[in-house]
């Protein structure tokens, strides 16, 4: 195919952008030092041995082997410089022992879901959810937000590039979404976080909220019945009003506007009104469970669960929970709740992911590289390079000029010839 200069230039420049949007970090260091730690893991196909290396072993050290992104992953250590990977870690030298700690879920294994499928990107229509508490990834058919779609509808396998037909559409302005699927019933703009029925039936005050507001569940009346959602959007300021006694509660008089008091059959004395408000003070933890009624349906579903099944038996729903945007503000903190709480951190207060600095070249073009390239080369080295580069440059402005005089297009496989003529001459030099 023919182009023109500009063509060129204007394609490298592209590709010198889009390089740095998807690899805009330096991968120098491994994570091992770190220790267990929330951070991108990646799977190594071609060592075939179930285990995770961190993103910078991902392109330091396995570059030409096959690869699965298993995205983030809290608690874990990199495996690539332990003796668990045959293939040795190119940035951390000598062998260190198999890491304890790490958990291995059958991710590890290449496979995903309650369903257990491989992900291939060539081929998956349906978009995937990560489970905030496990952080597997989930089918949105097998979470019952749509029909499995049918093996038939495969995406075209020669797609016209996302570049030349960018697609703008959202999933709430269209009756499709852009793999040709009708949306979700529960779109990514109708919630925060999802938690899959496995996880769910493990924490206790989760389990006690589920379908109530703010808590999304997918359920069906009964087996014939279309799916739909219990549970719904929440005030994200609407924090539970935790107080240390069951009586009922009402507002002070107008000098004093913010303070509870409780109802009482007689005025209490000027000593015990005191009291009251010292043991108020020095008690502030809450007793009263202020959590909202358990939700019927959500009840029945959890209570219908098979030995080792990693989905409830009901069949009004399988028991996932979709947490709509404010959800750790709304918790109840009684002593029950928060200890139920509190054995999972990440329910009380958000995460954070270890992700490799920033690459300072990342972004320059490829004369800006060569340029700081050779600022850090030996002078006497640097200076060979020049040279190198001026009789390269000088050879091609020959090879181009009878194409310049006779008006002939420059095609790839020209400049290609060019190359592996220098290729040869340099070889038999040497």
């Amino acid at each position: 195919m023919a182009c023109t200069l500009n063509d060129l230039i204007n394609s490298q420049n592209q590709l010198v952008q889009e390089a740095a949007l998807v690899l805009p970090h330096e991968f120098s260091k491994c994570t091992y030092d770190l220790g267990p730690i929330r951070q991108a893991v990646h799977l190594c196909l071609t060592c075939a041995v179930p285990r995770g290396i961190c993103s910078s072993c991902s392109v330091a050290c396995h570059t030409d082997h096959e690869q699965v992104e298993l995205f983030p992953k809290r608690n874990f250590r990199c495996d690539c410089p332990t003796t668990a990977i045959p293939h040795s870690c190119t940035l951390l030298k000598g062998d260190r022992e198999e890491n304890t700690t790490n958990t291995y879920d059958h991710n590890f294994r290449g496979v995903f879901c309650r369903c257990s499928r491989t992900y291939d990107p060539e081929t998956e229509q349906e978009t995937m959810i990560q489970c905030l508490s496990c952080e597997d990834w989930f089918h949105e058919s097998c979470l019952n937000l749509r029909d499995r779609p049918h093996p038939d509808t495969c995406p075209d396998p020669d797609p016209v590039p996302a570049s030349e037909c960018p697609d703008t559409r959202d999933d709430n302005d269209s009756d499709t979404t852009s793999d040709g699927l009708p949306p979700p019933l529960i779109s990514a703009e109708d919630y925060d976080v999802f938690v899959c029925y496995e996880c769910v039936t493990k924490i206790d005050t989760l389990r006690r909220y589920a379908g109530t507001t703010g808590v999304i569940m997918v359920v069906r009346d009964d087996e014939n019945s279309p799916w739909k959602t219990v549970g719904g959007d929440a005030l994200p300021n609407a924090v539970p009003n935790h107080t240390n006694s069951d009586l009922p509660l009402e507002v002070g008089d107008s000098e004093s506007p913010s303070i509870l008091r409780r109802h009482s059959s007689s005025p209490p004395a000027q000593g015990e009104e005191r009291e009251t408000k010292r043991r108020k003070i020095c008690n502030p933890s809450p007793s009263r469970c202020l959590a909202p009624p358990v939700s019927s349906i959500a009840k029945a579903i959890y209570e219908c669960k098979p030995q080792g099944s990693r989905v409830s038996g009901s069949h009004l729903g399988t028991g996932d929970v979709f947490l709509t945007e404010g959800w750790r503000q709304r918790w109840c903190r009684c002593d029950k709740c928060l200890a139920s709480l509190q054995a999972h951190p990440y329910l009380l207060a958000e995460e954070e992911t270890y992700e490799p600095p920033e690459d300072p070249d990342s972004g320059l073009s490829l004369e800006e590289l060569g340029m700081r390239a050779l600022a850090r080369m030996p002078r006497d080295r640097a200076i060979d390079g020049i040279h190198a580069f001026n009789n390269m440059r000088d050879g091609l402005m020959e090879y181009l000029r009878p194409f310049a005089q006779e008006g002939k297009v420059v095609e790839a496989a020209d400049v290609n010839r060019f190359f592996e003529r220098l290729l040869e001459s340099r070889q038999t030099r040497n």
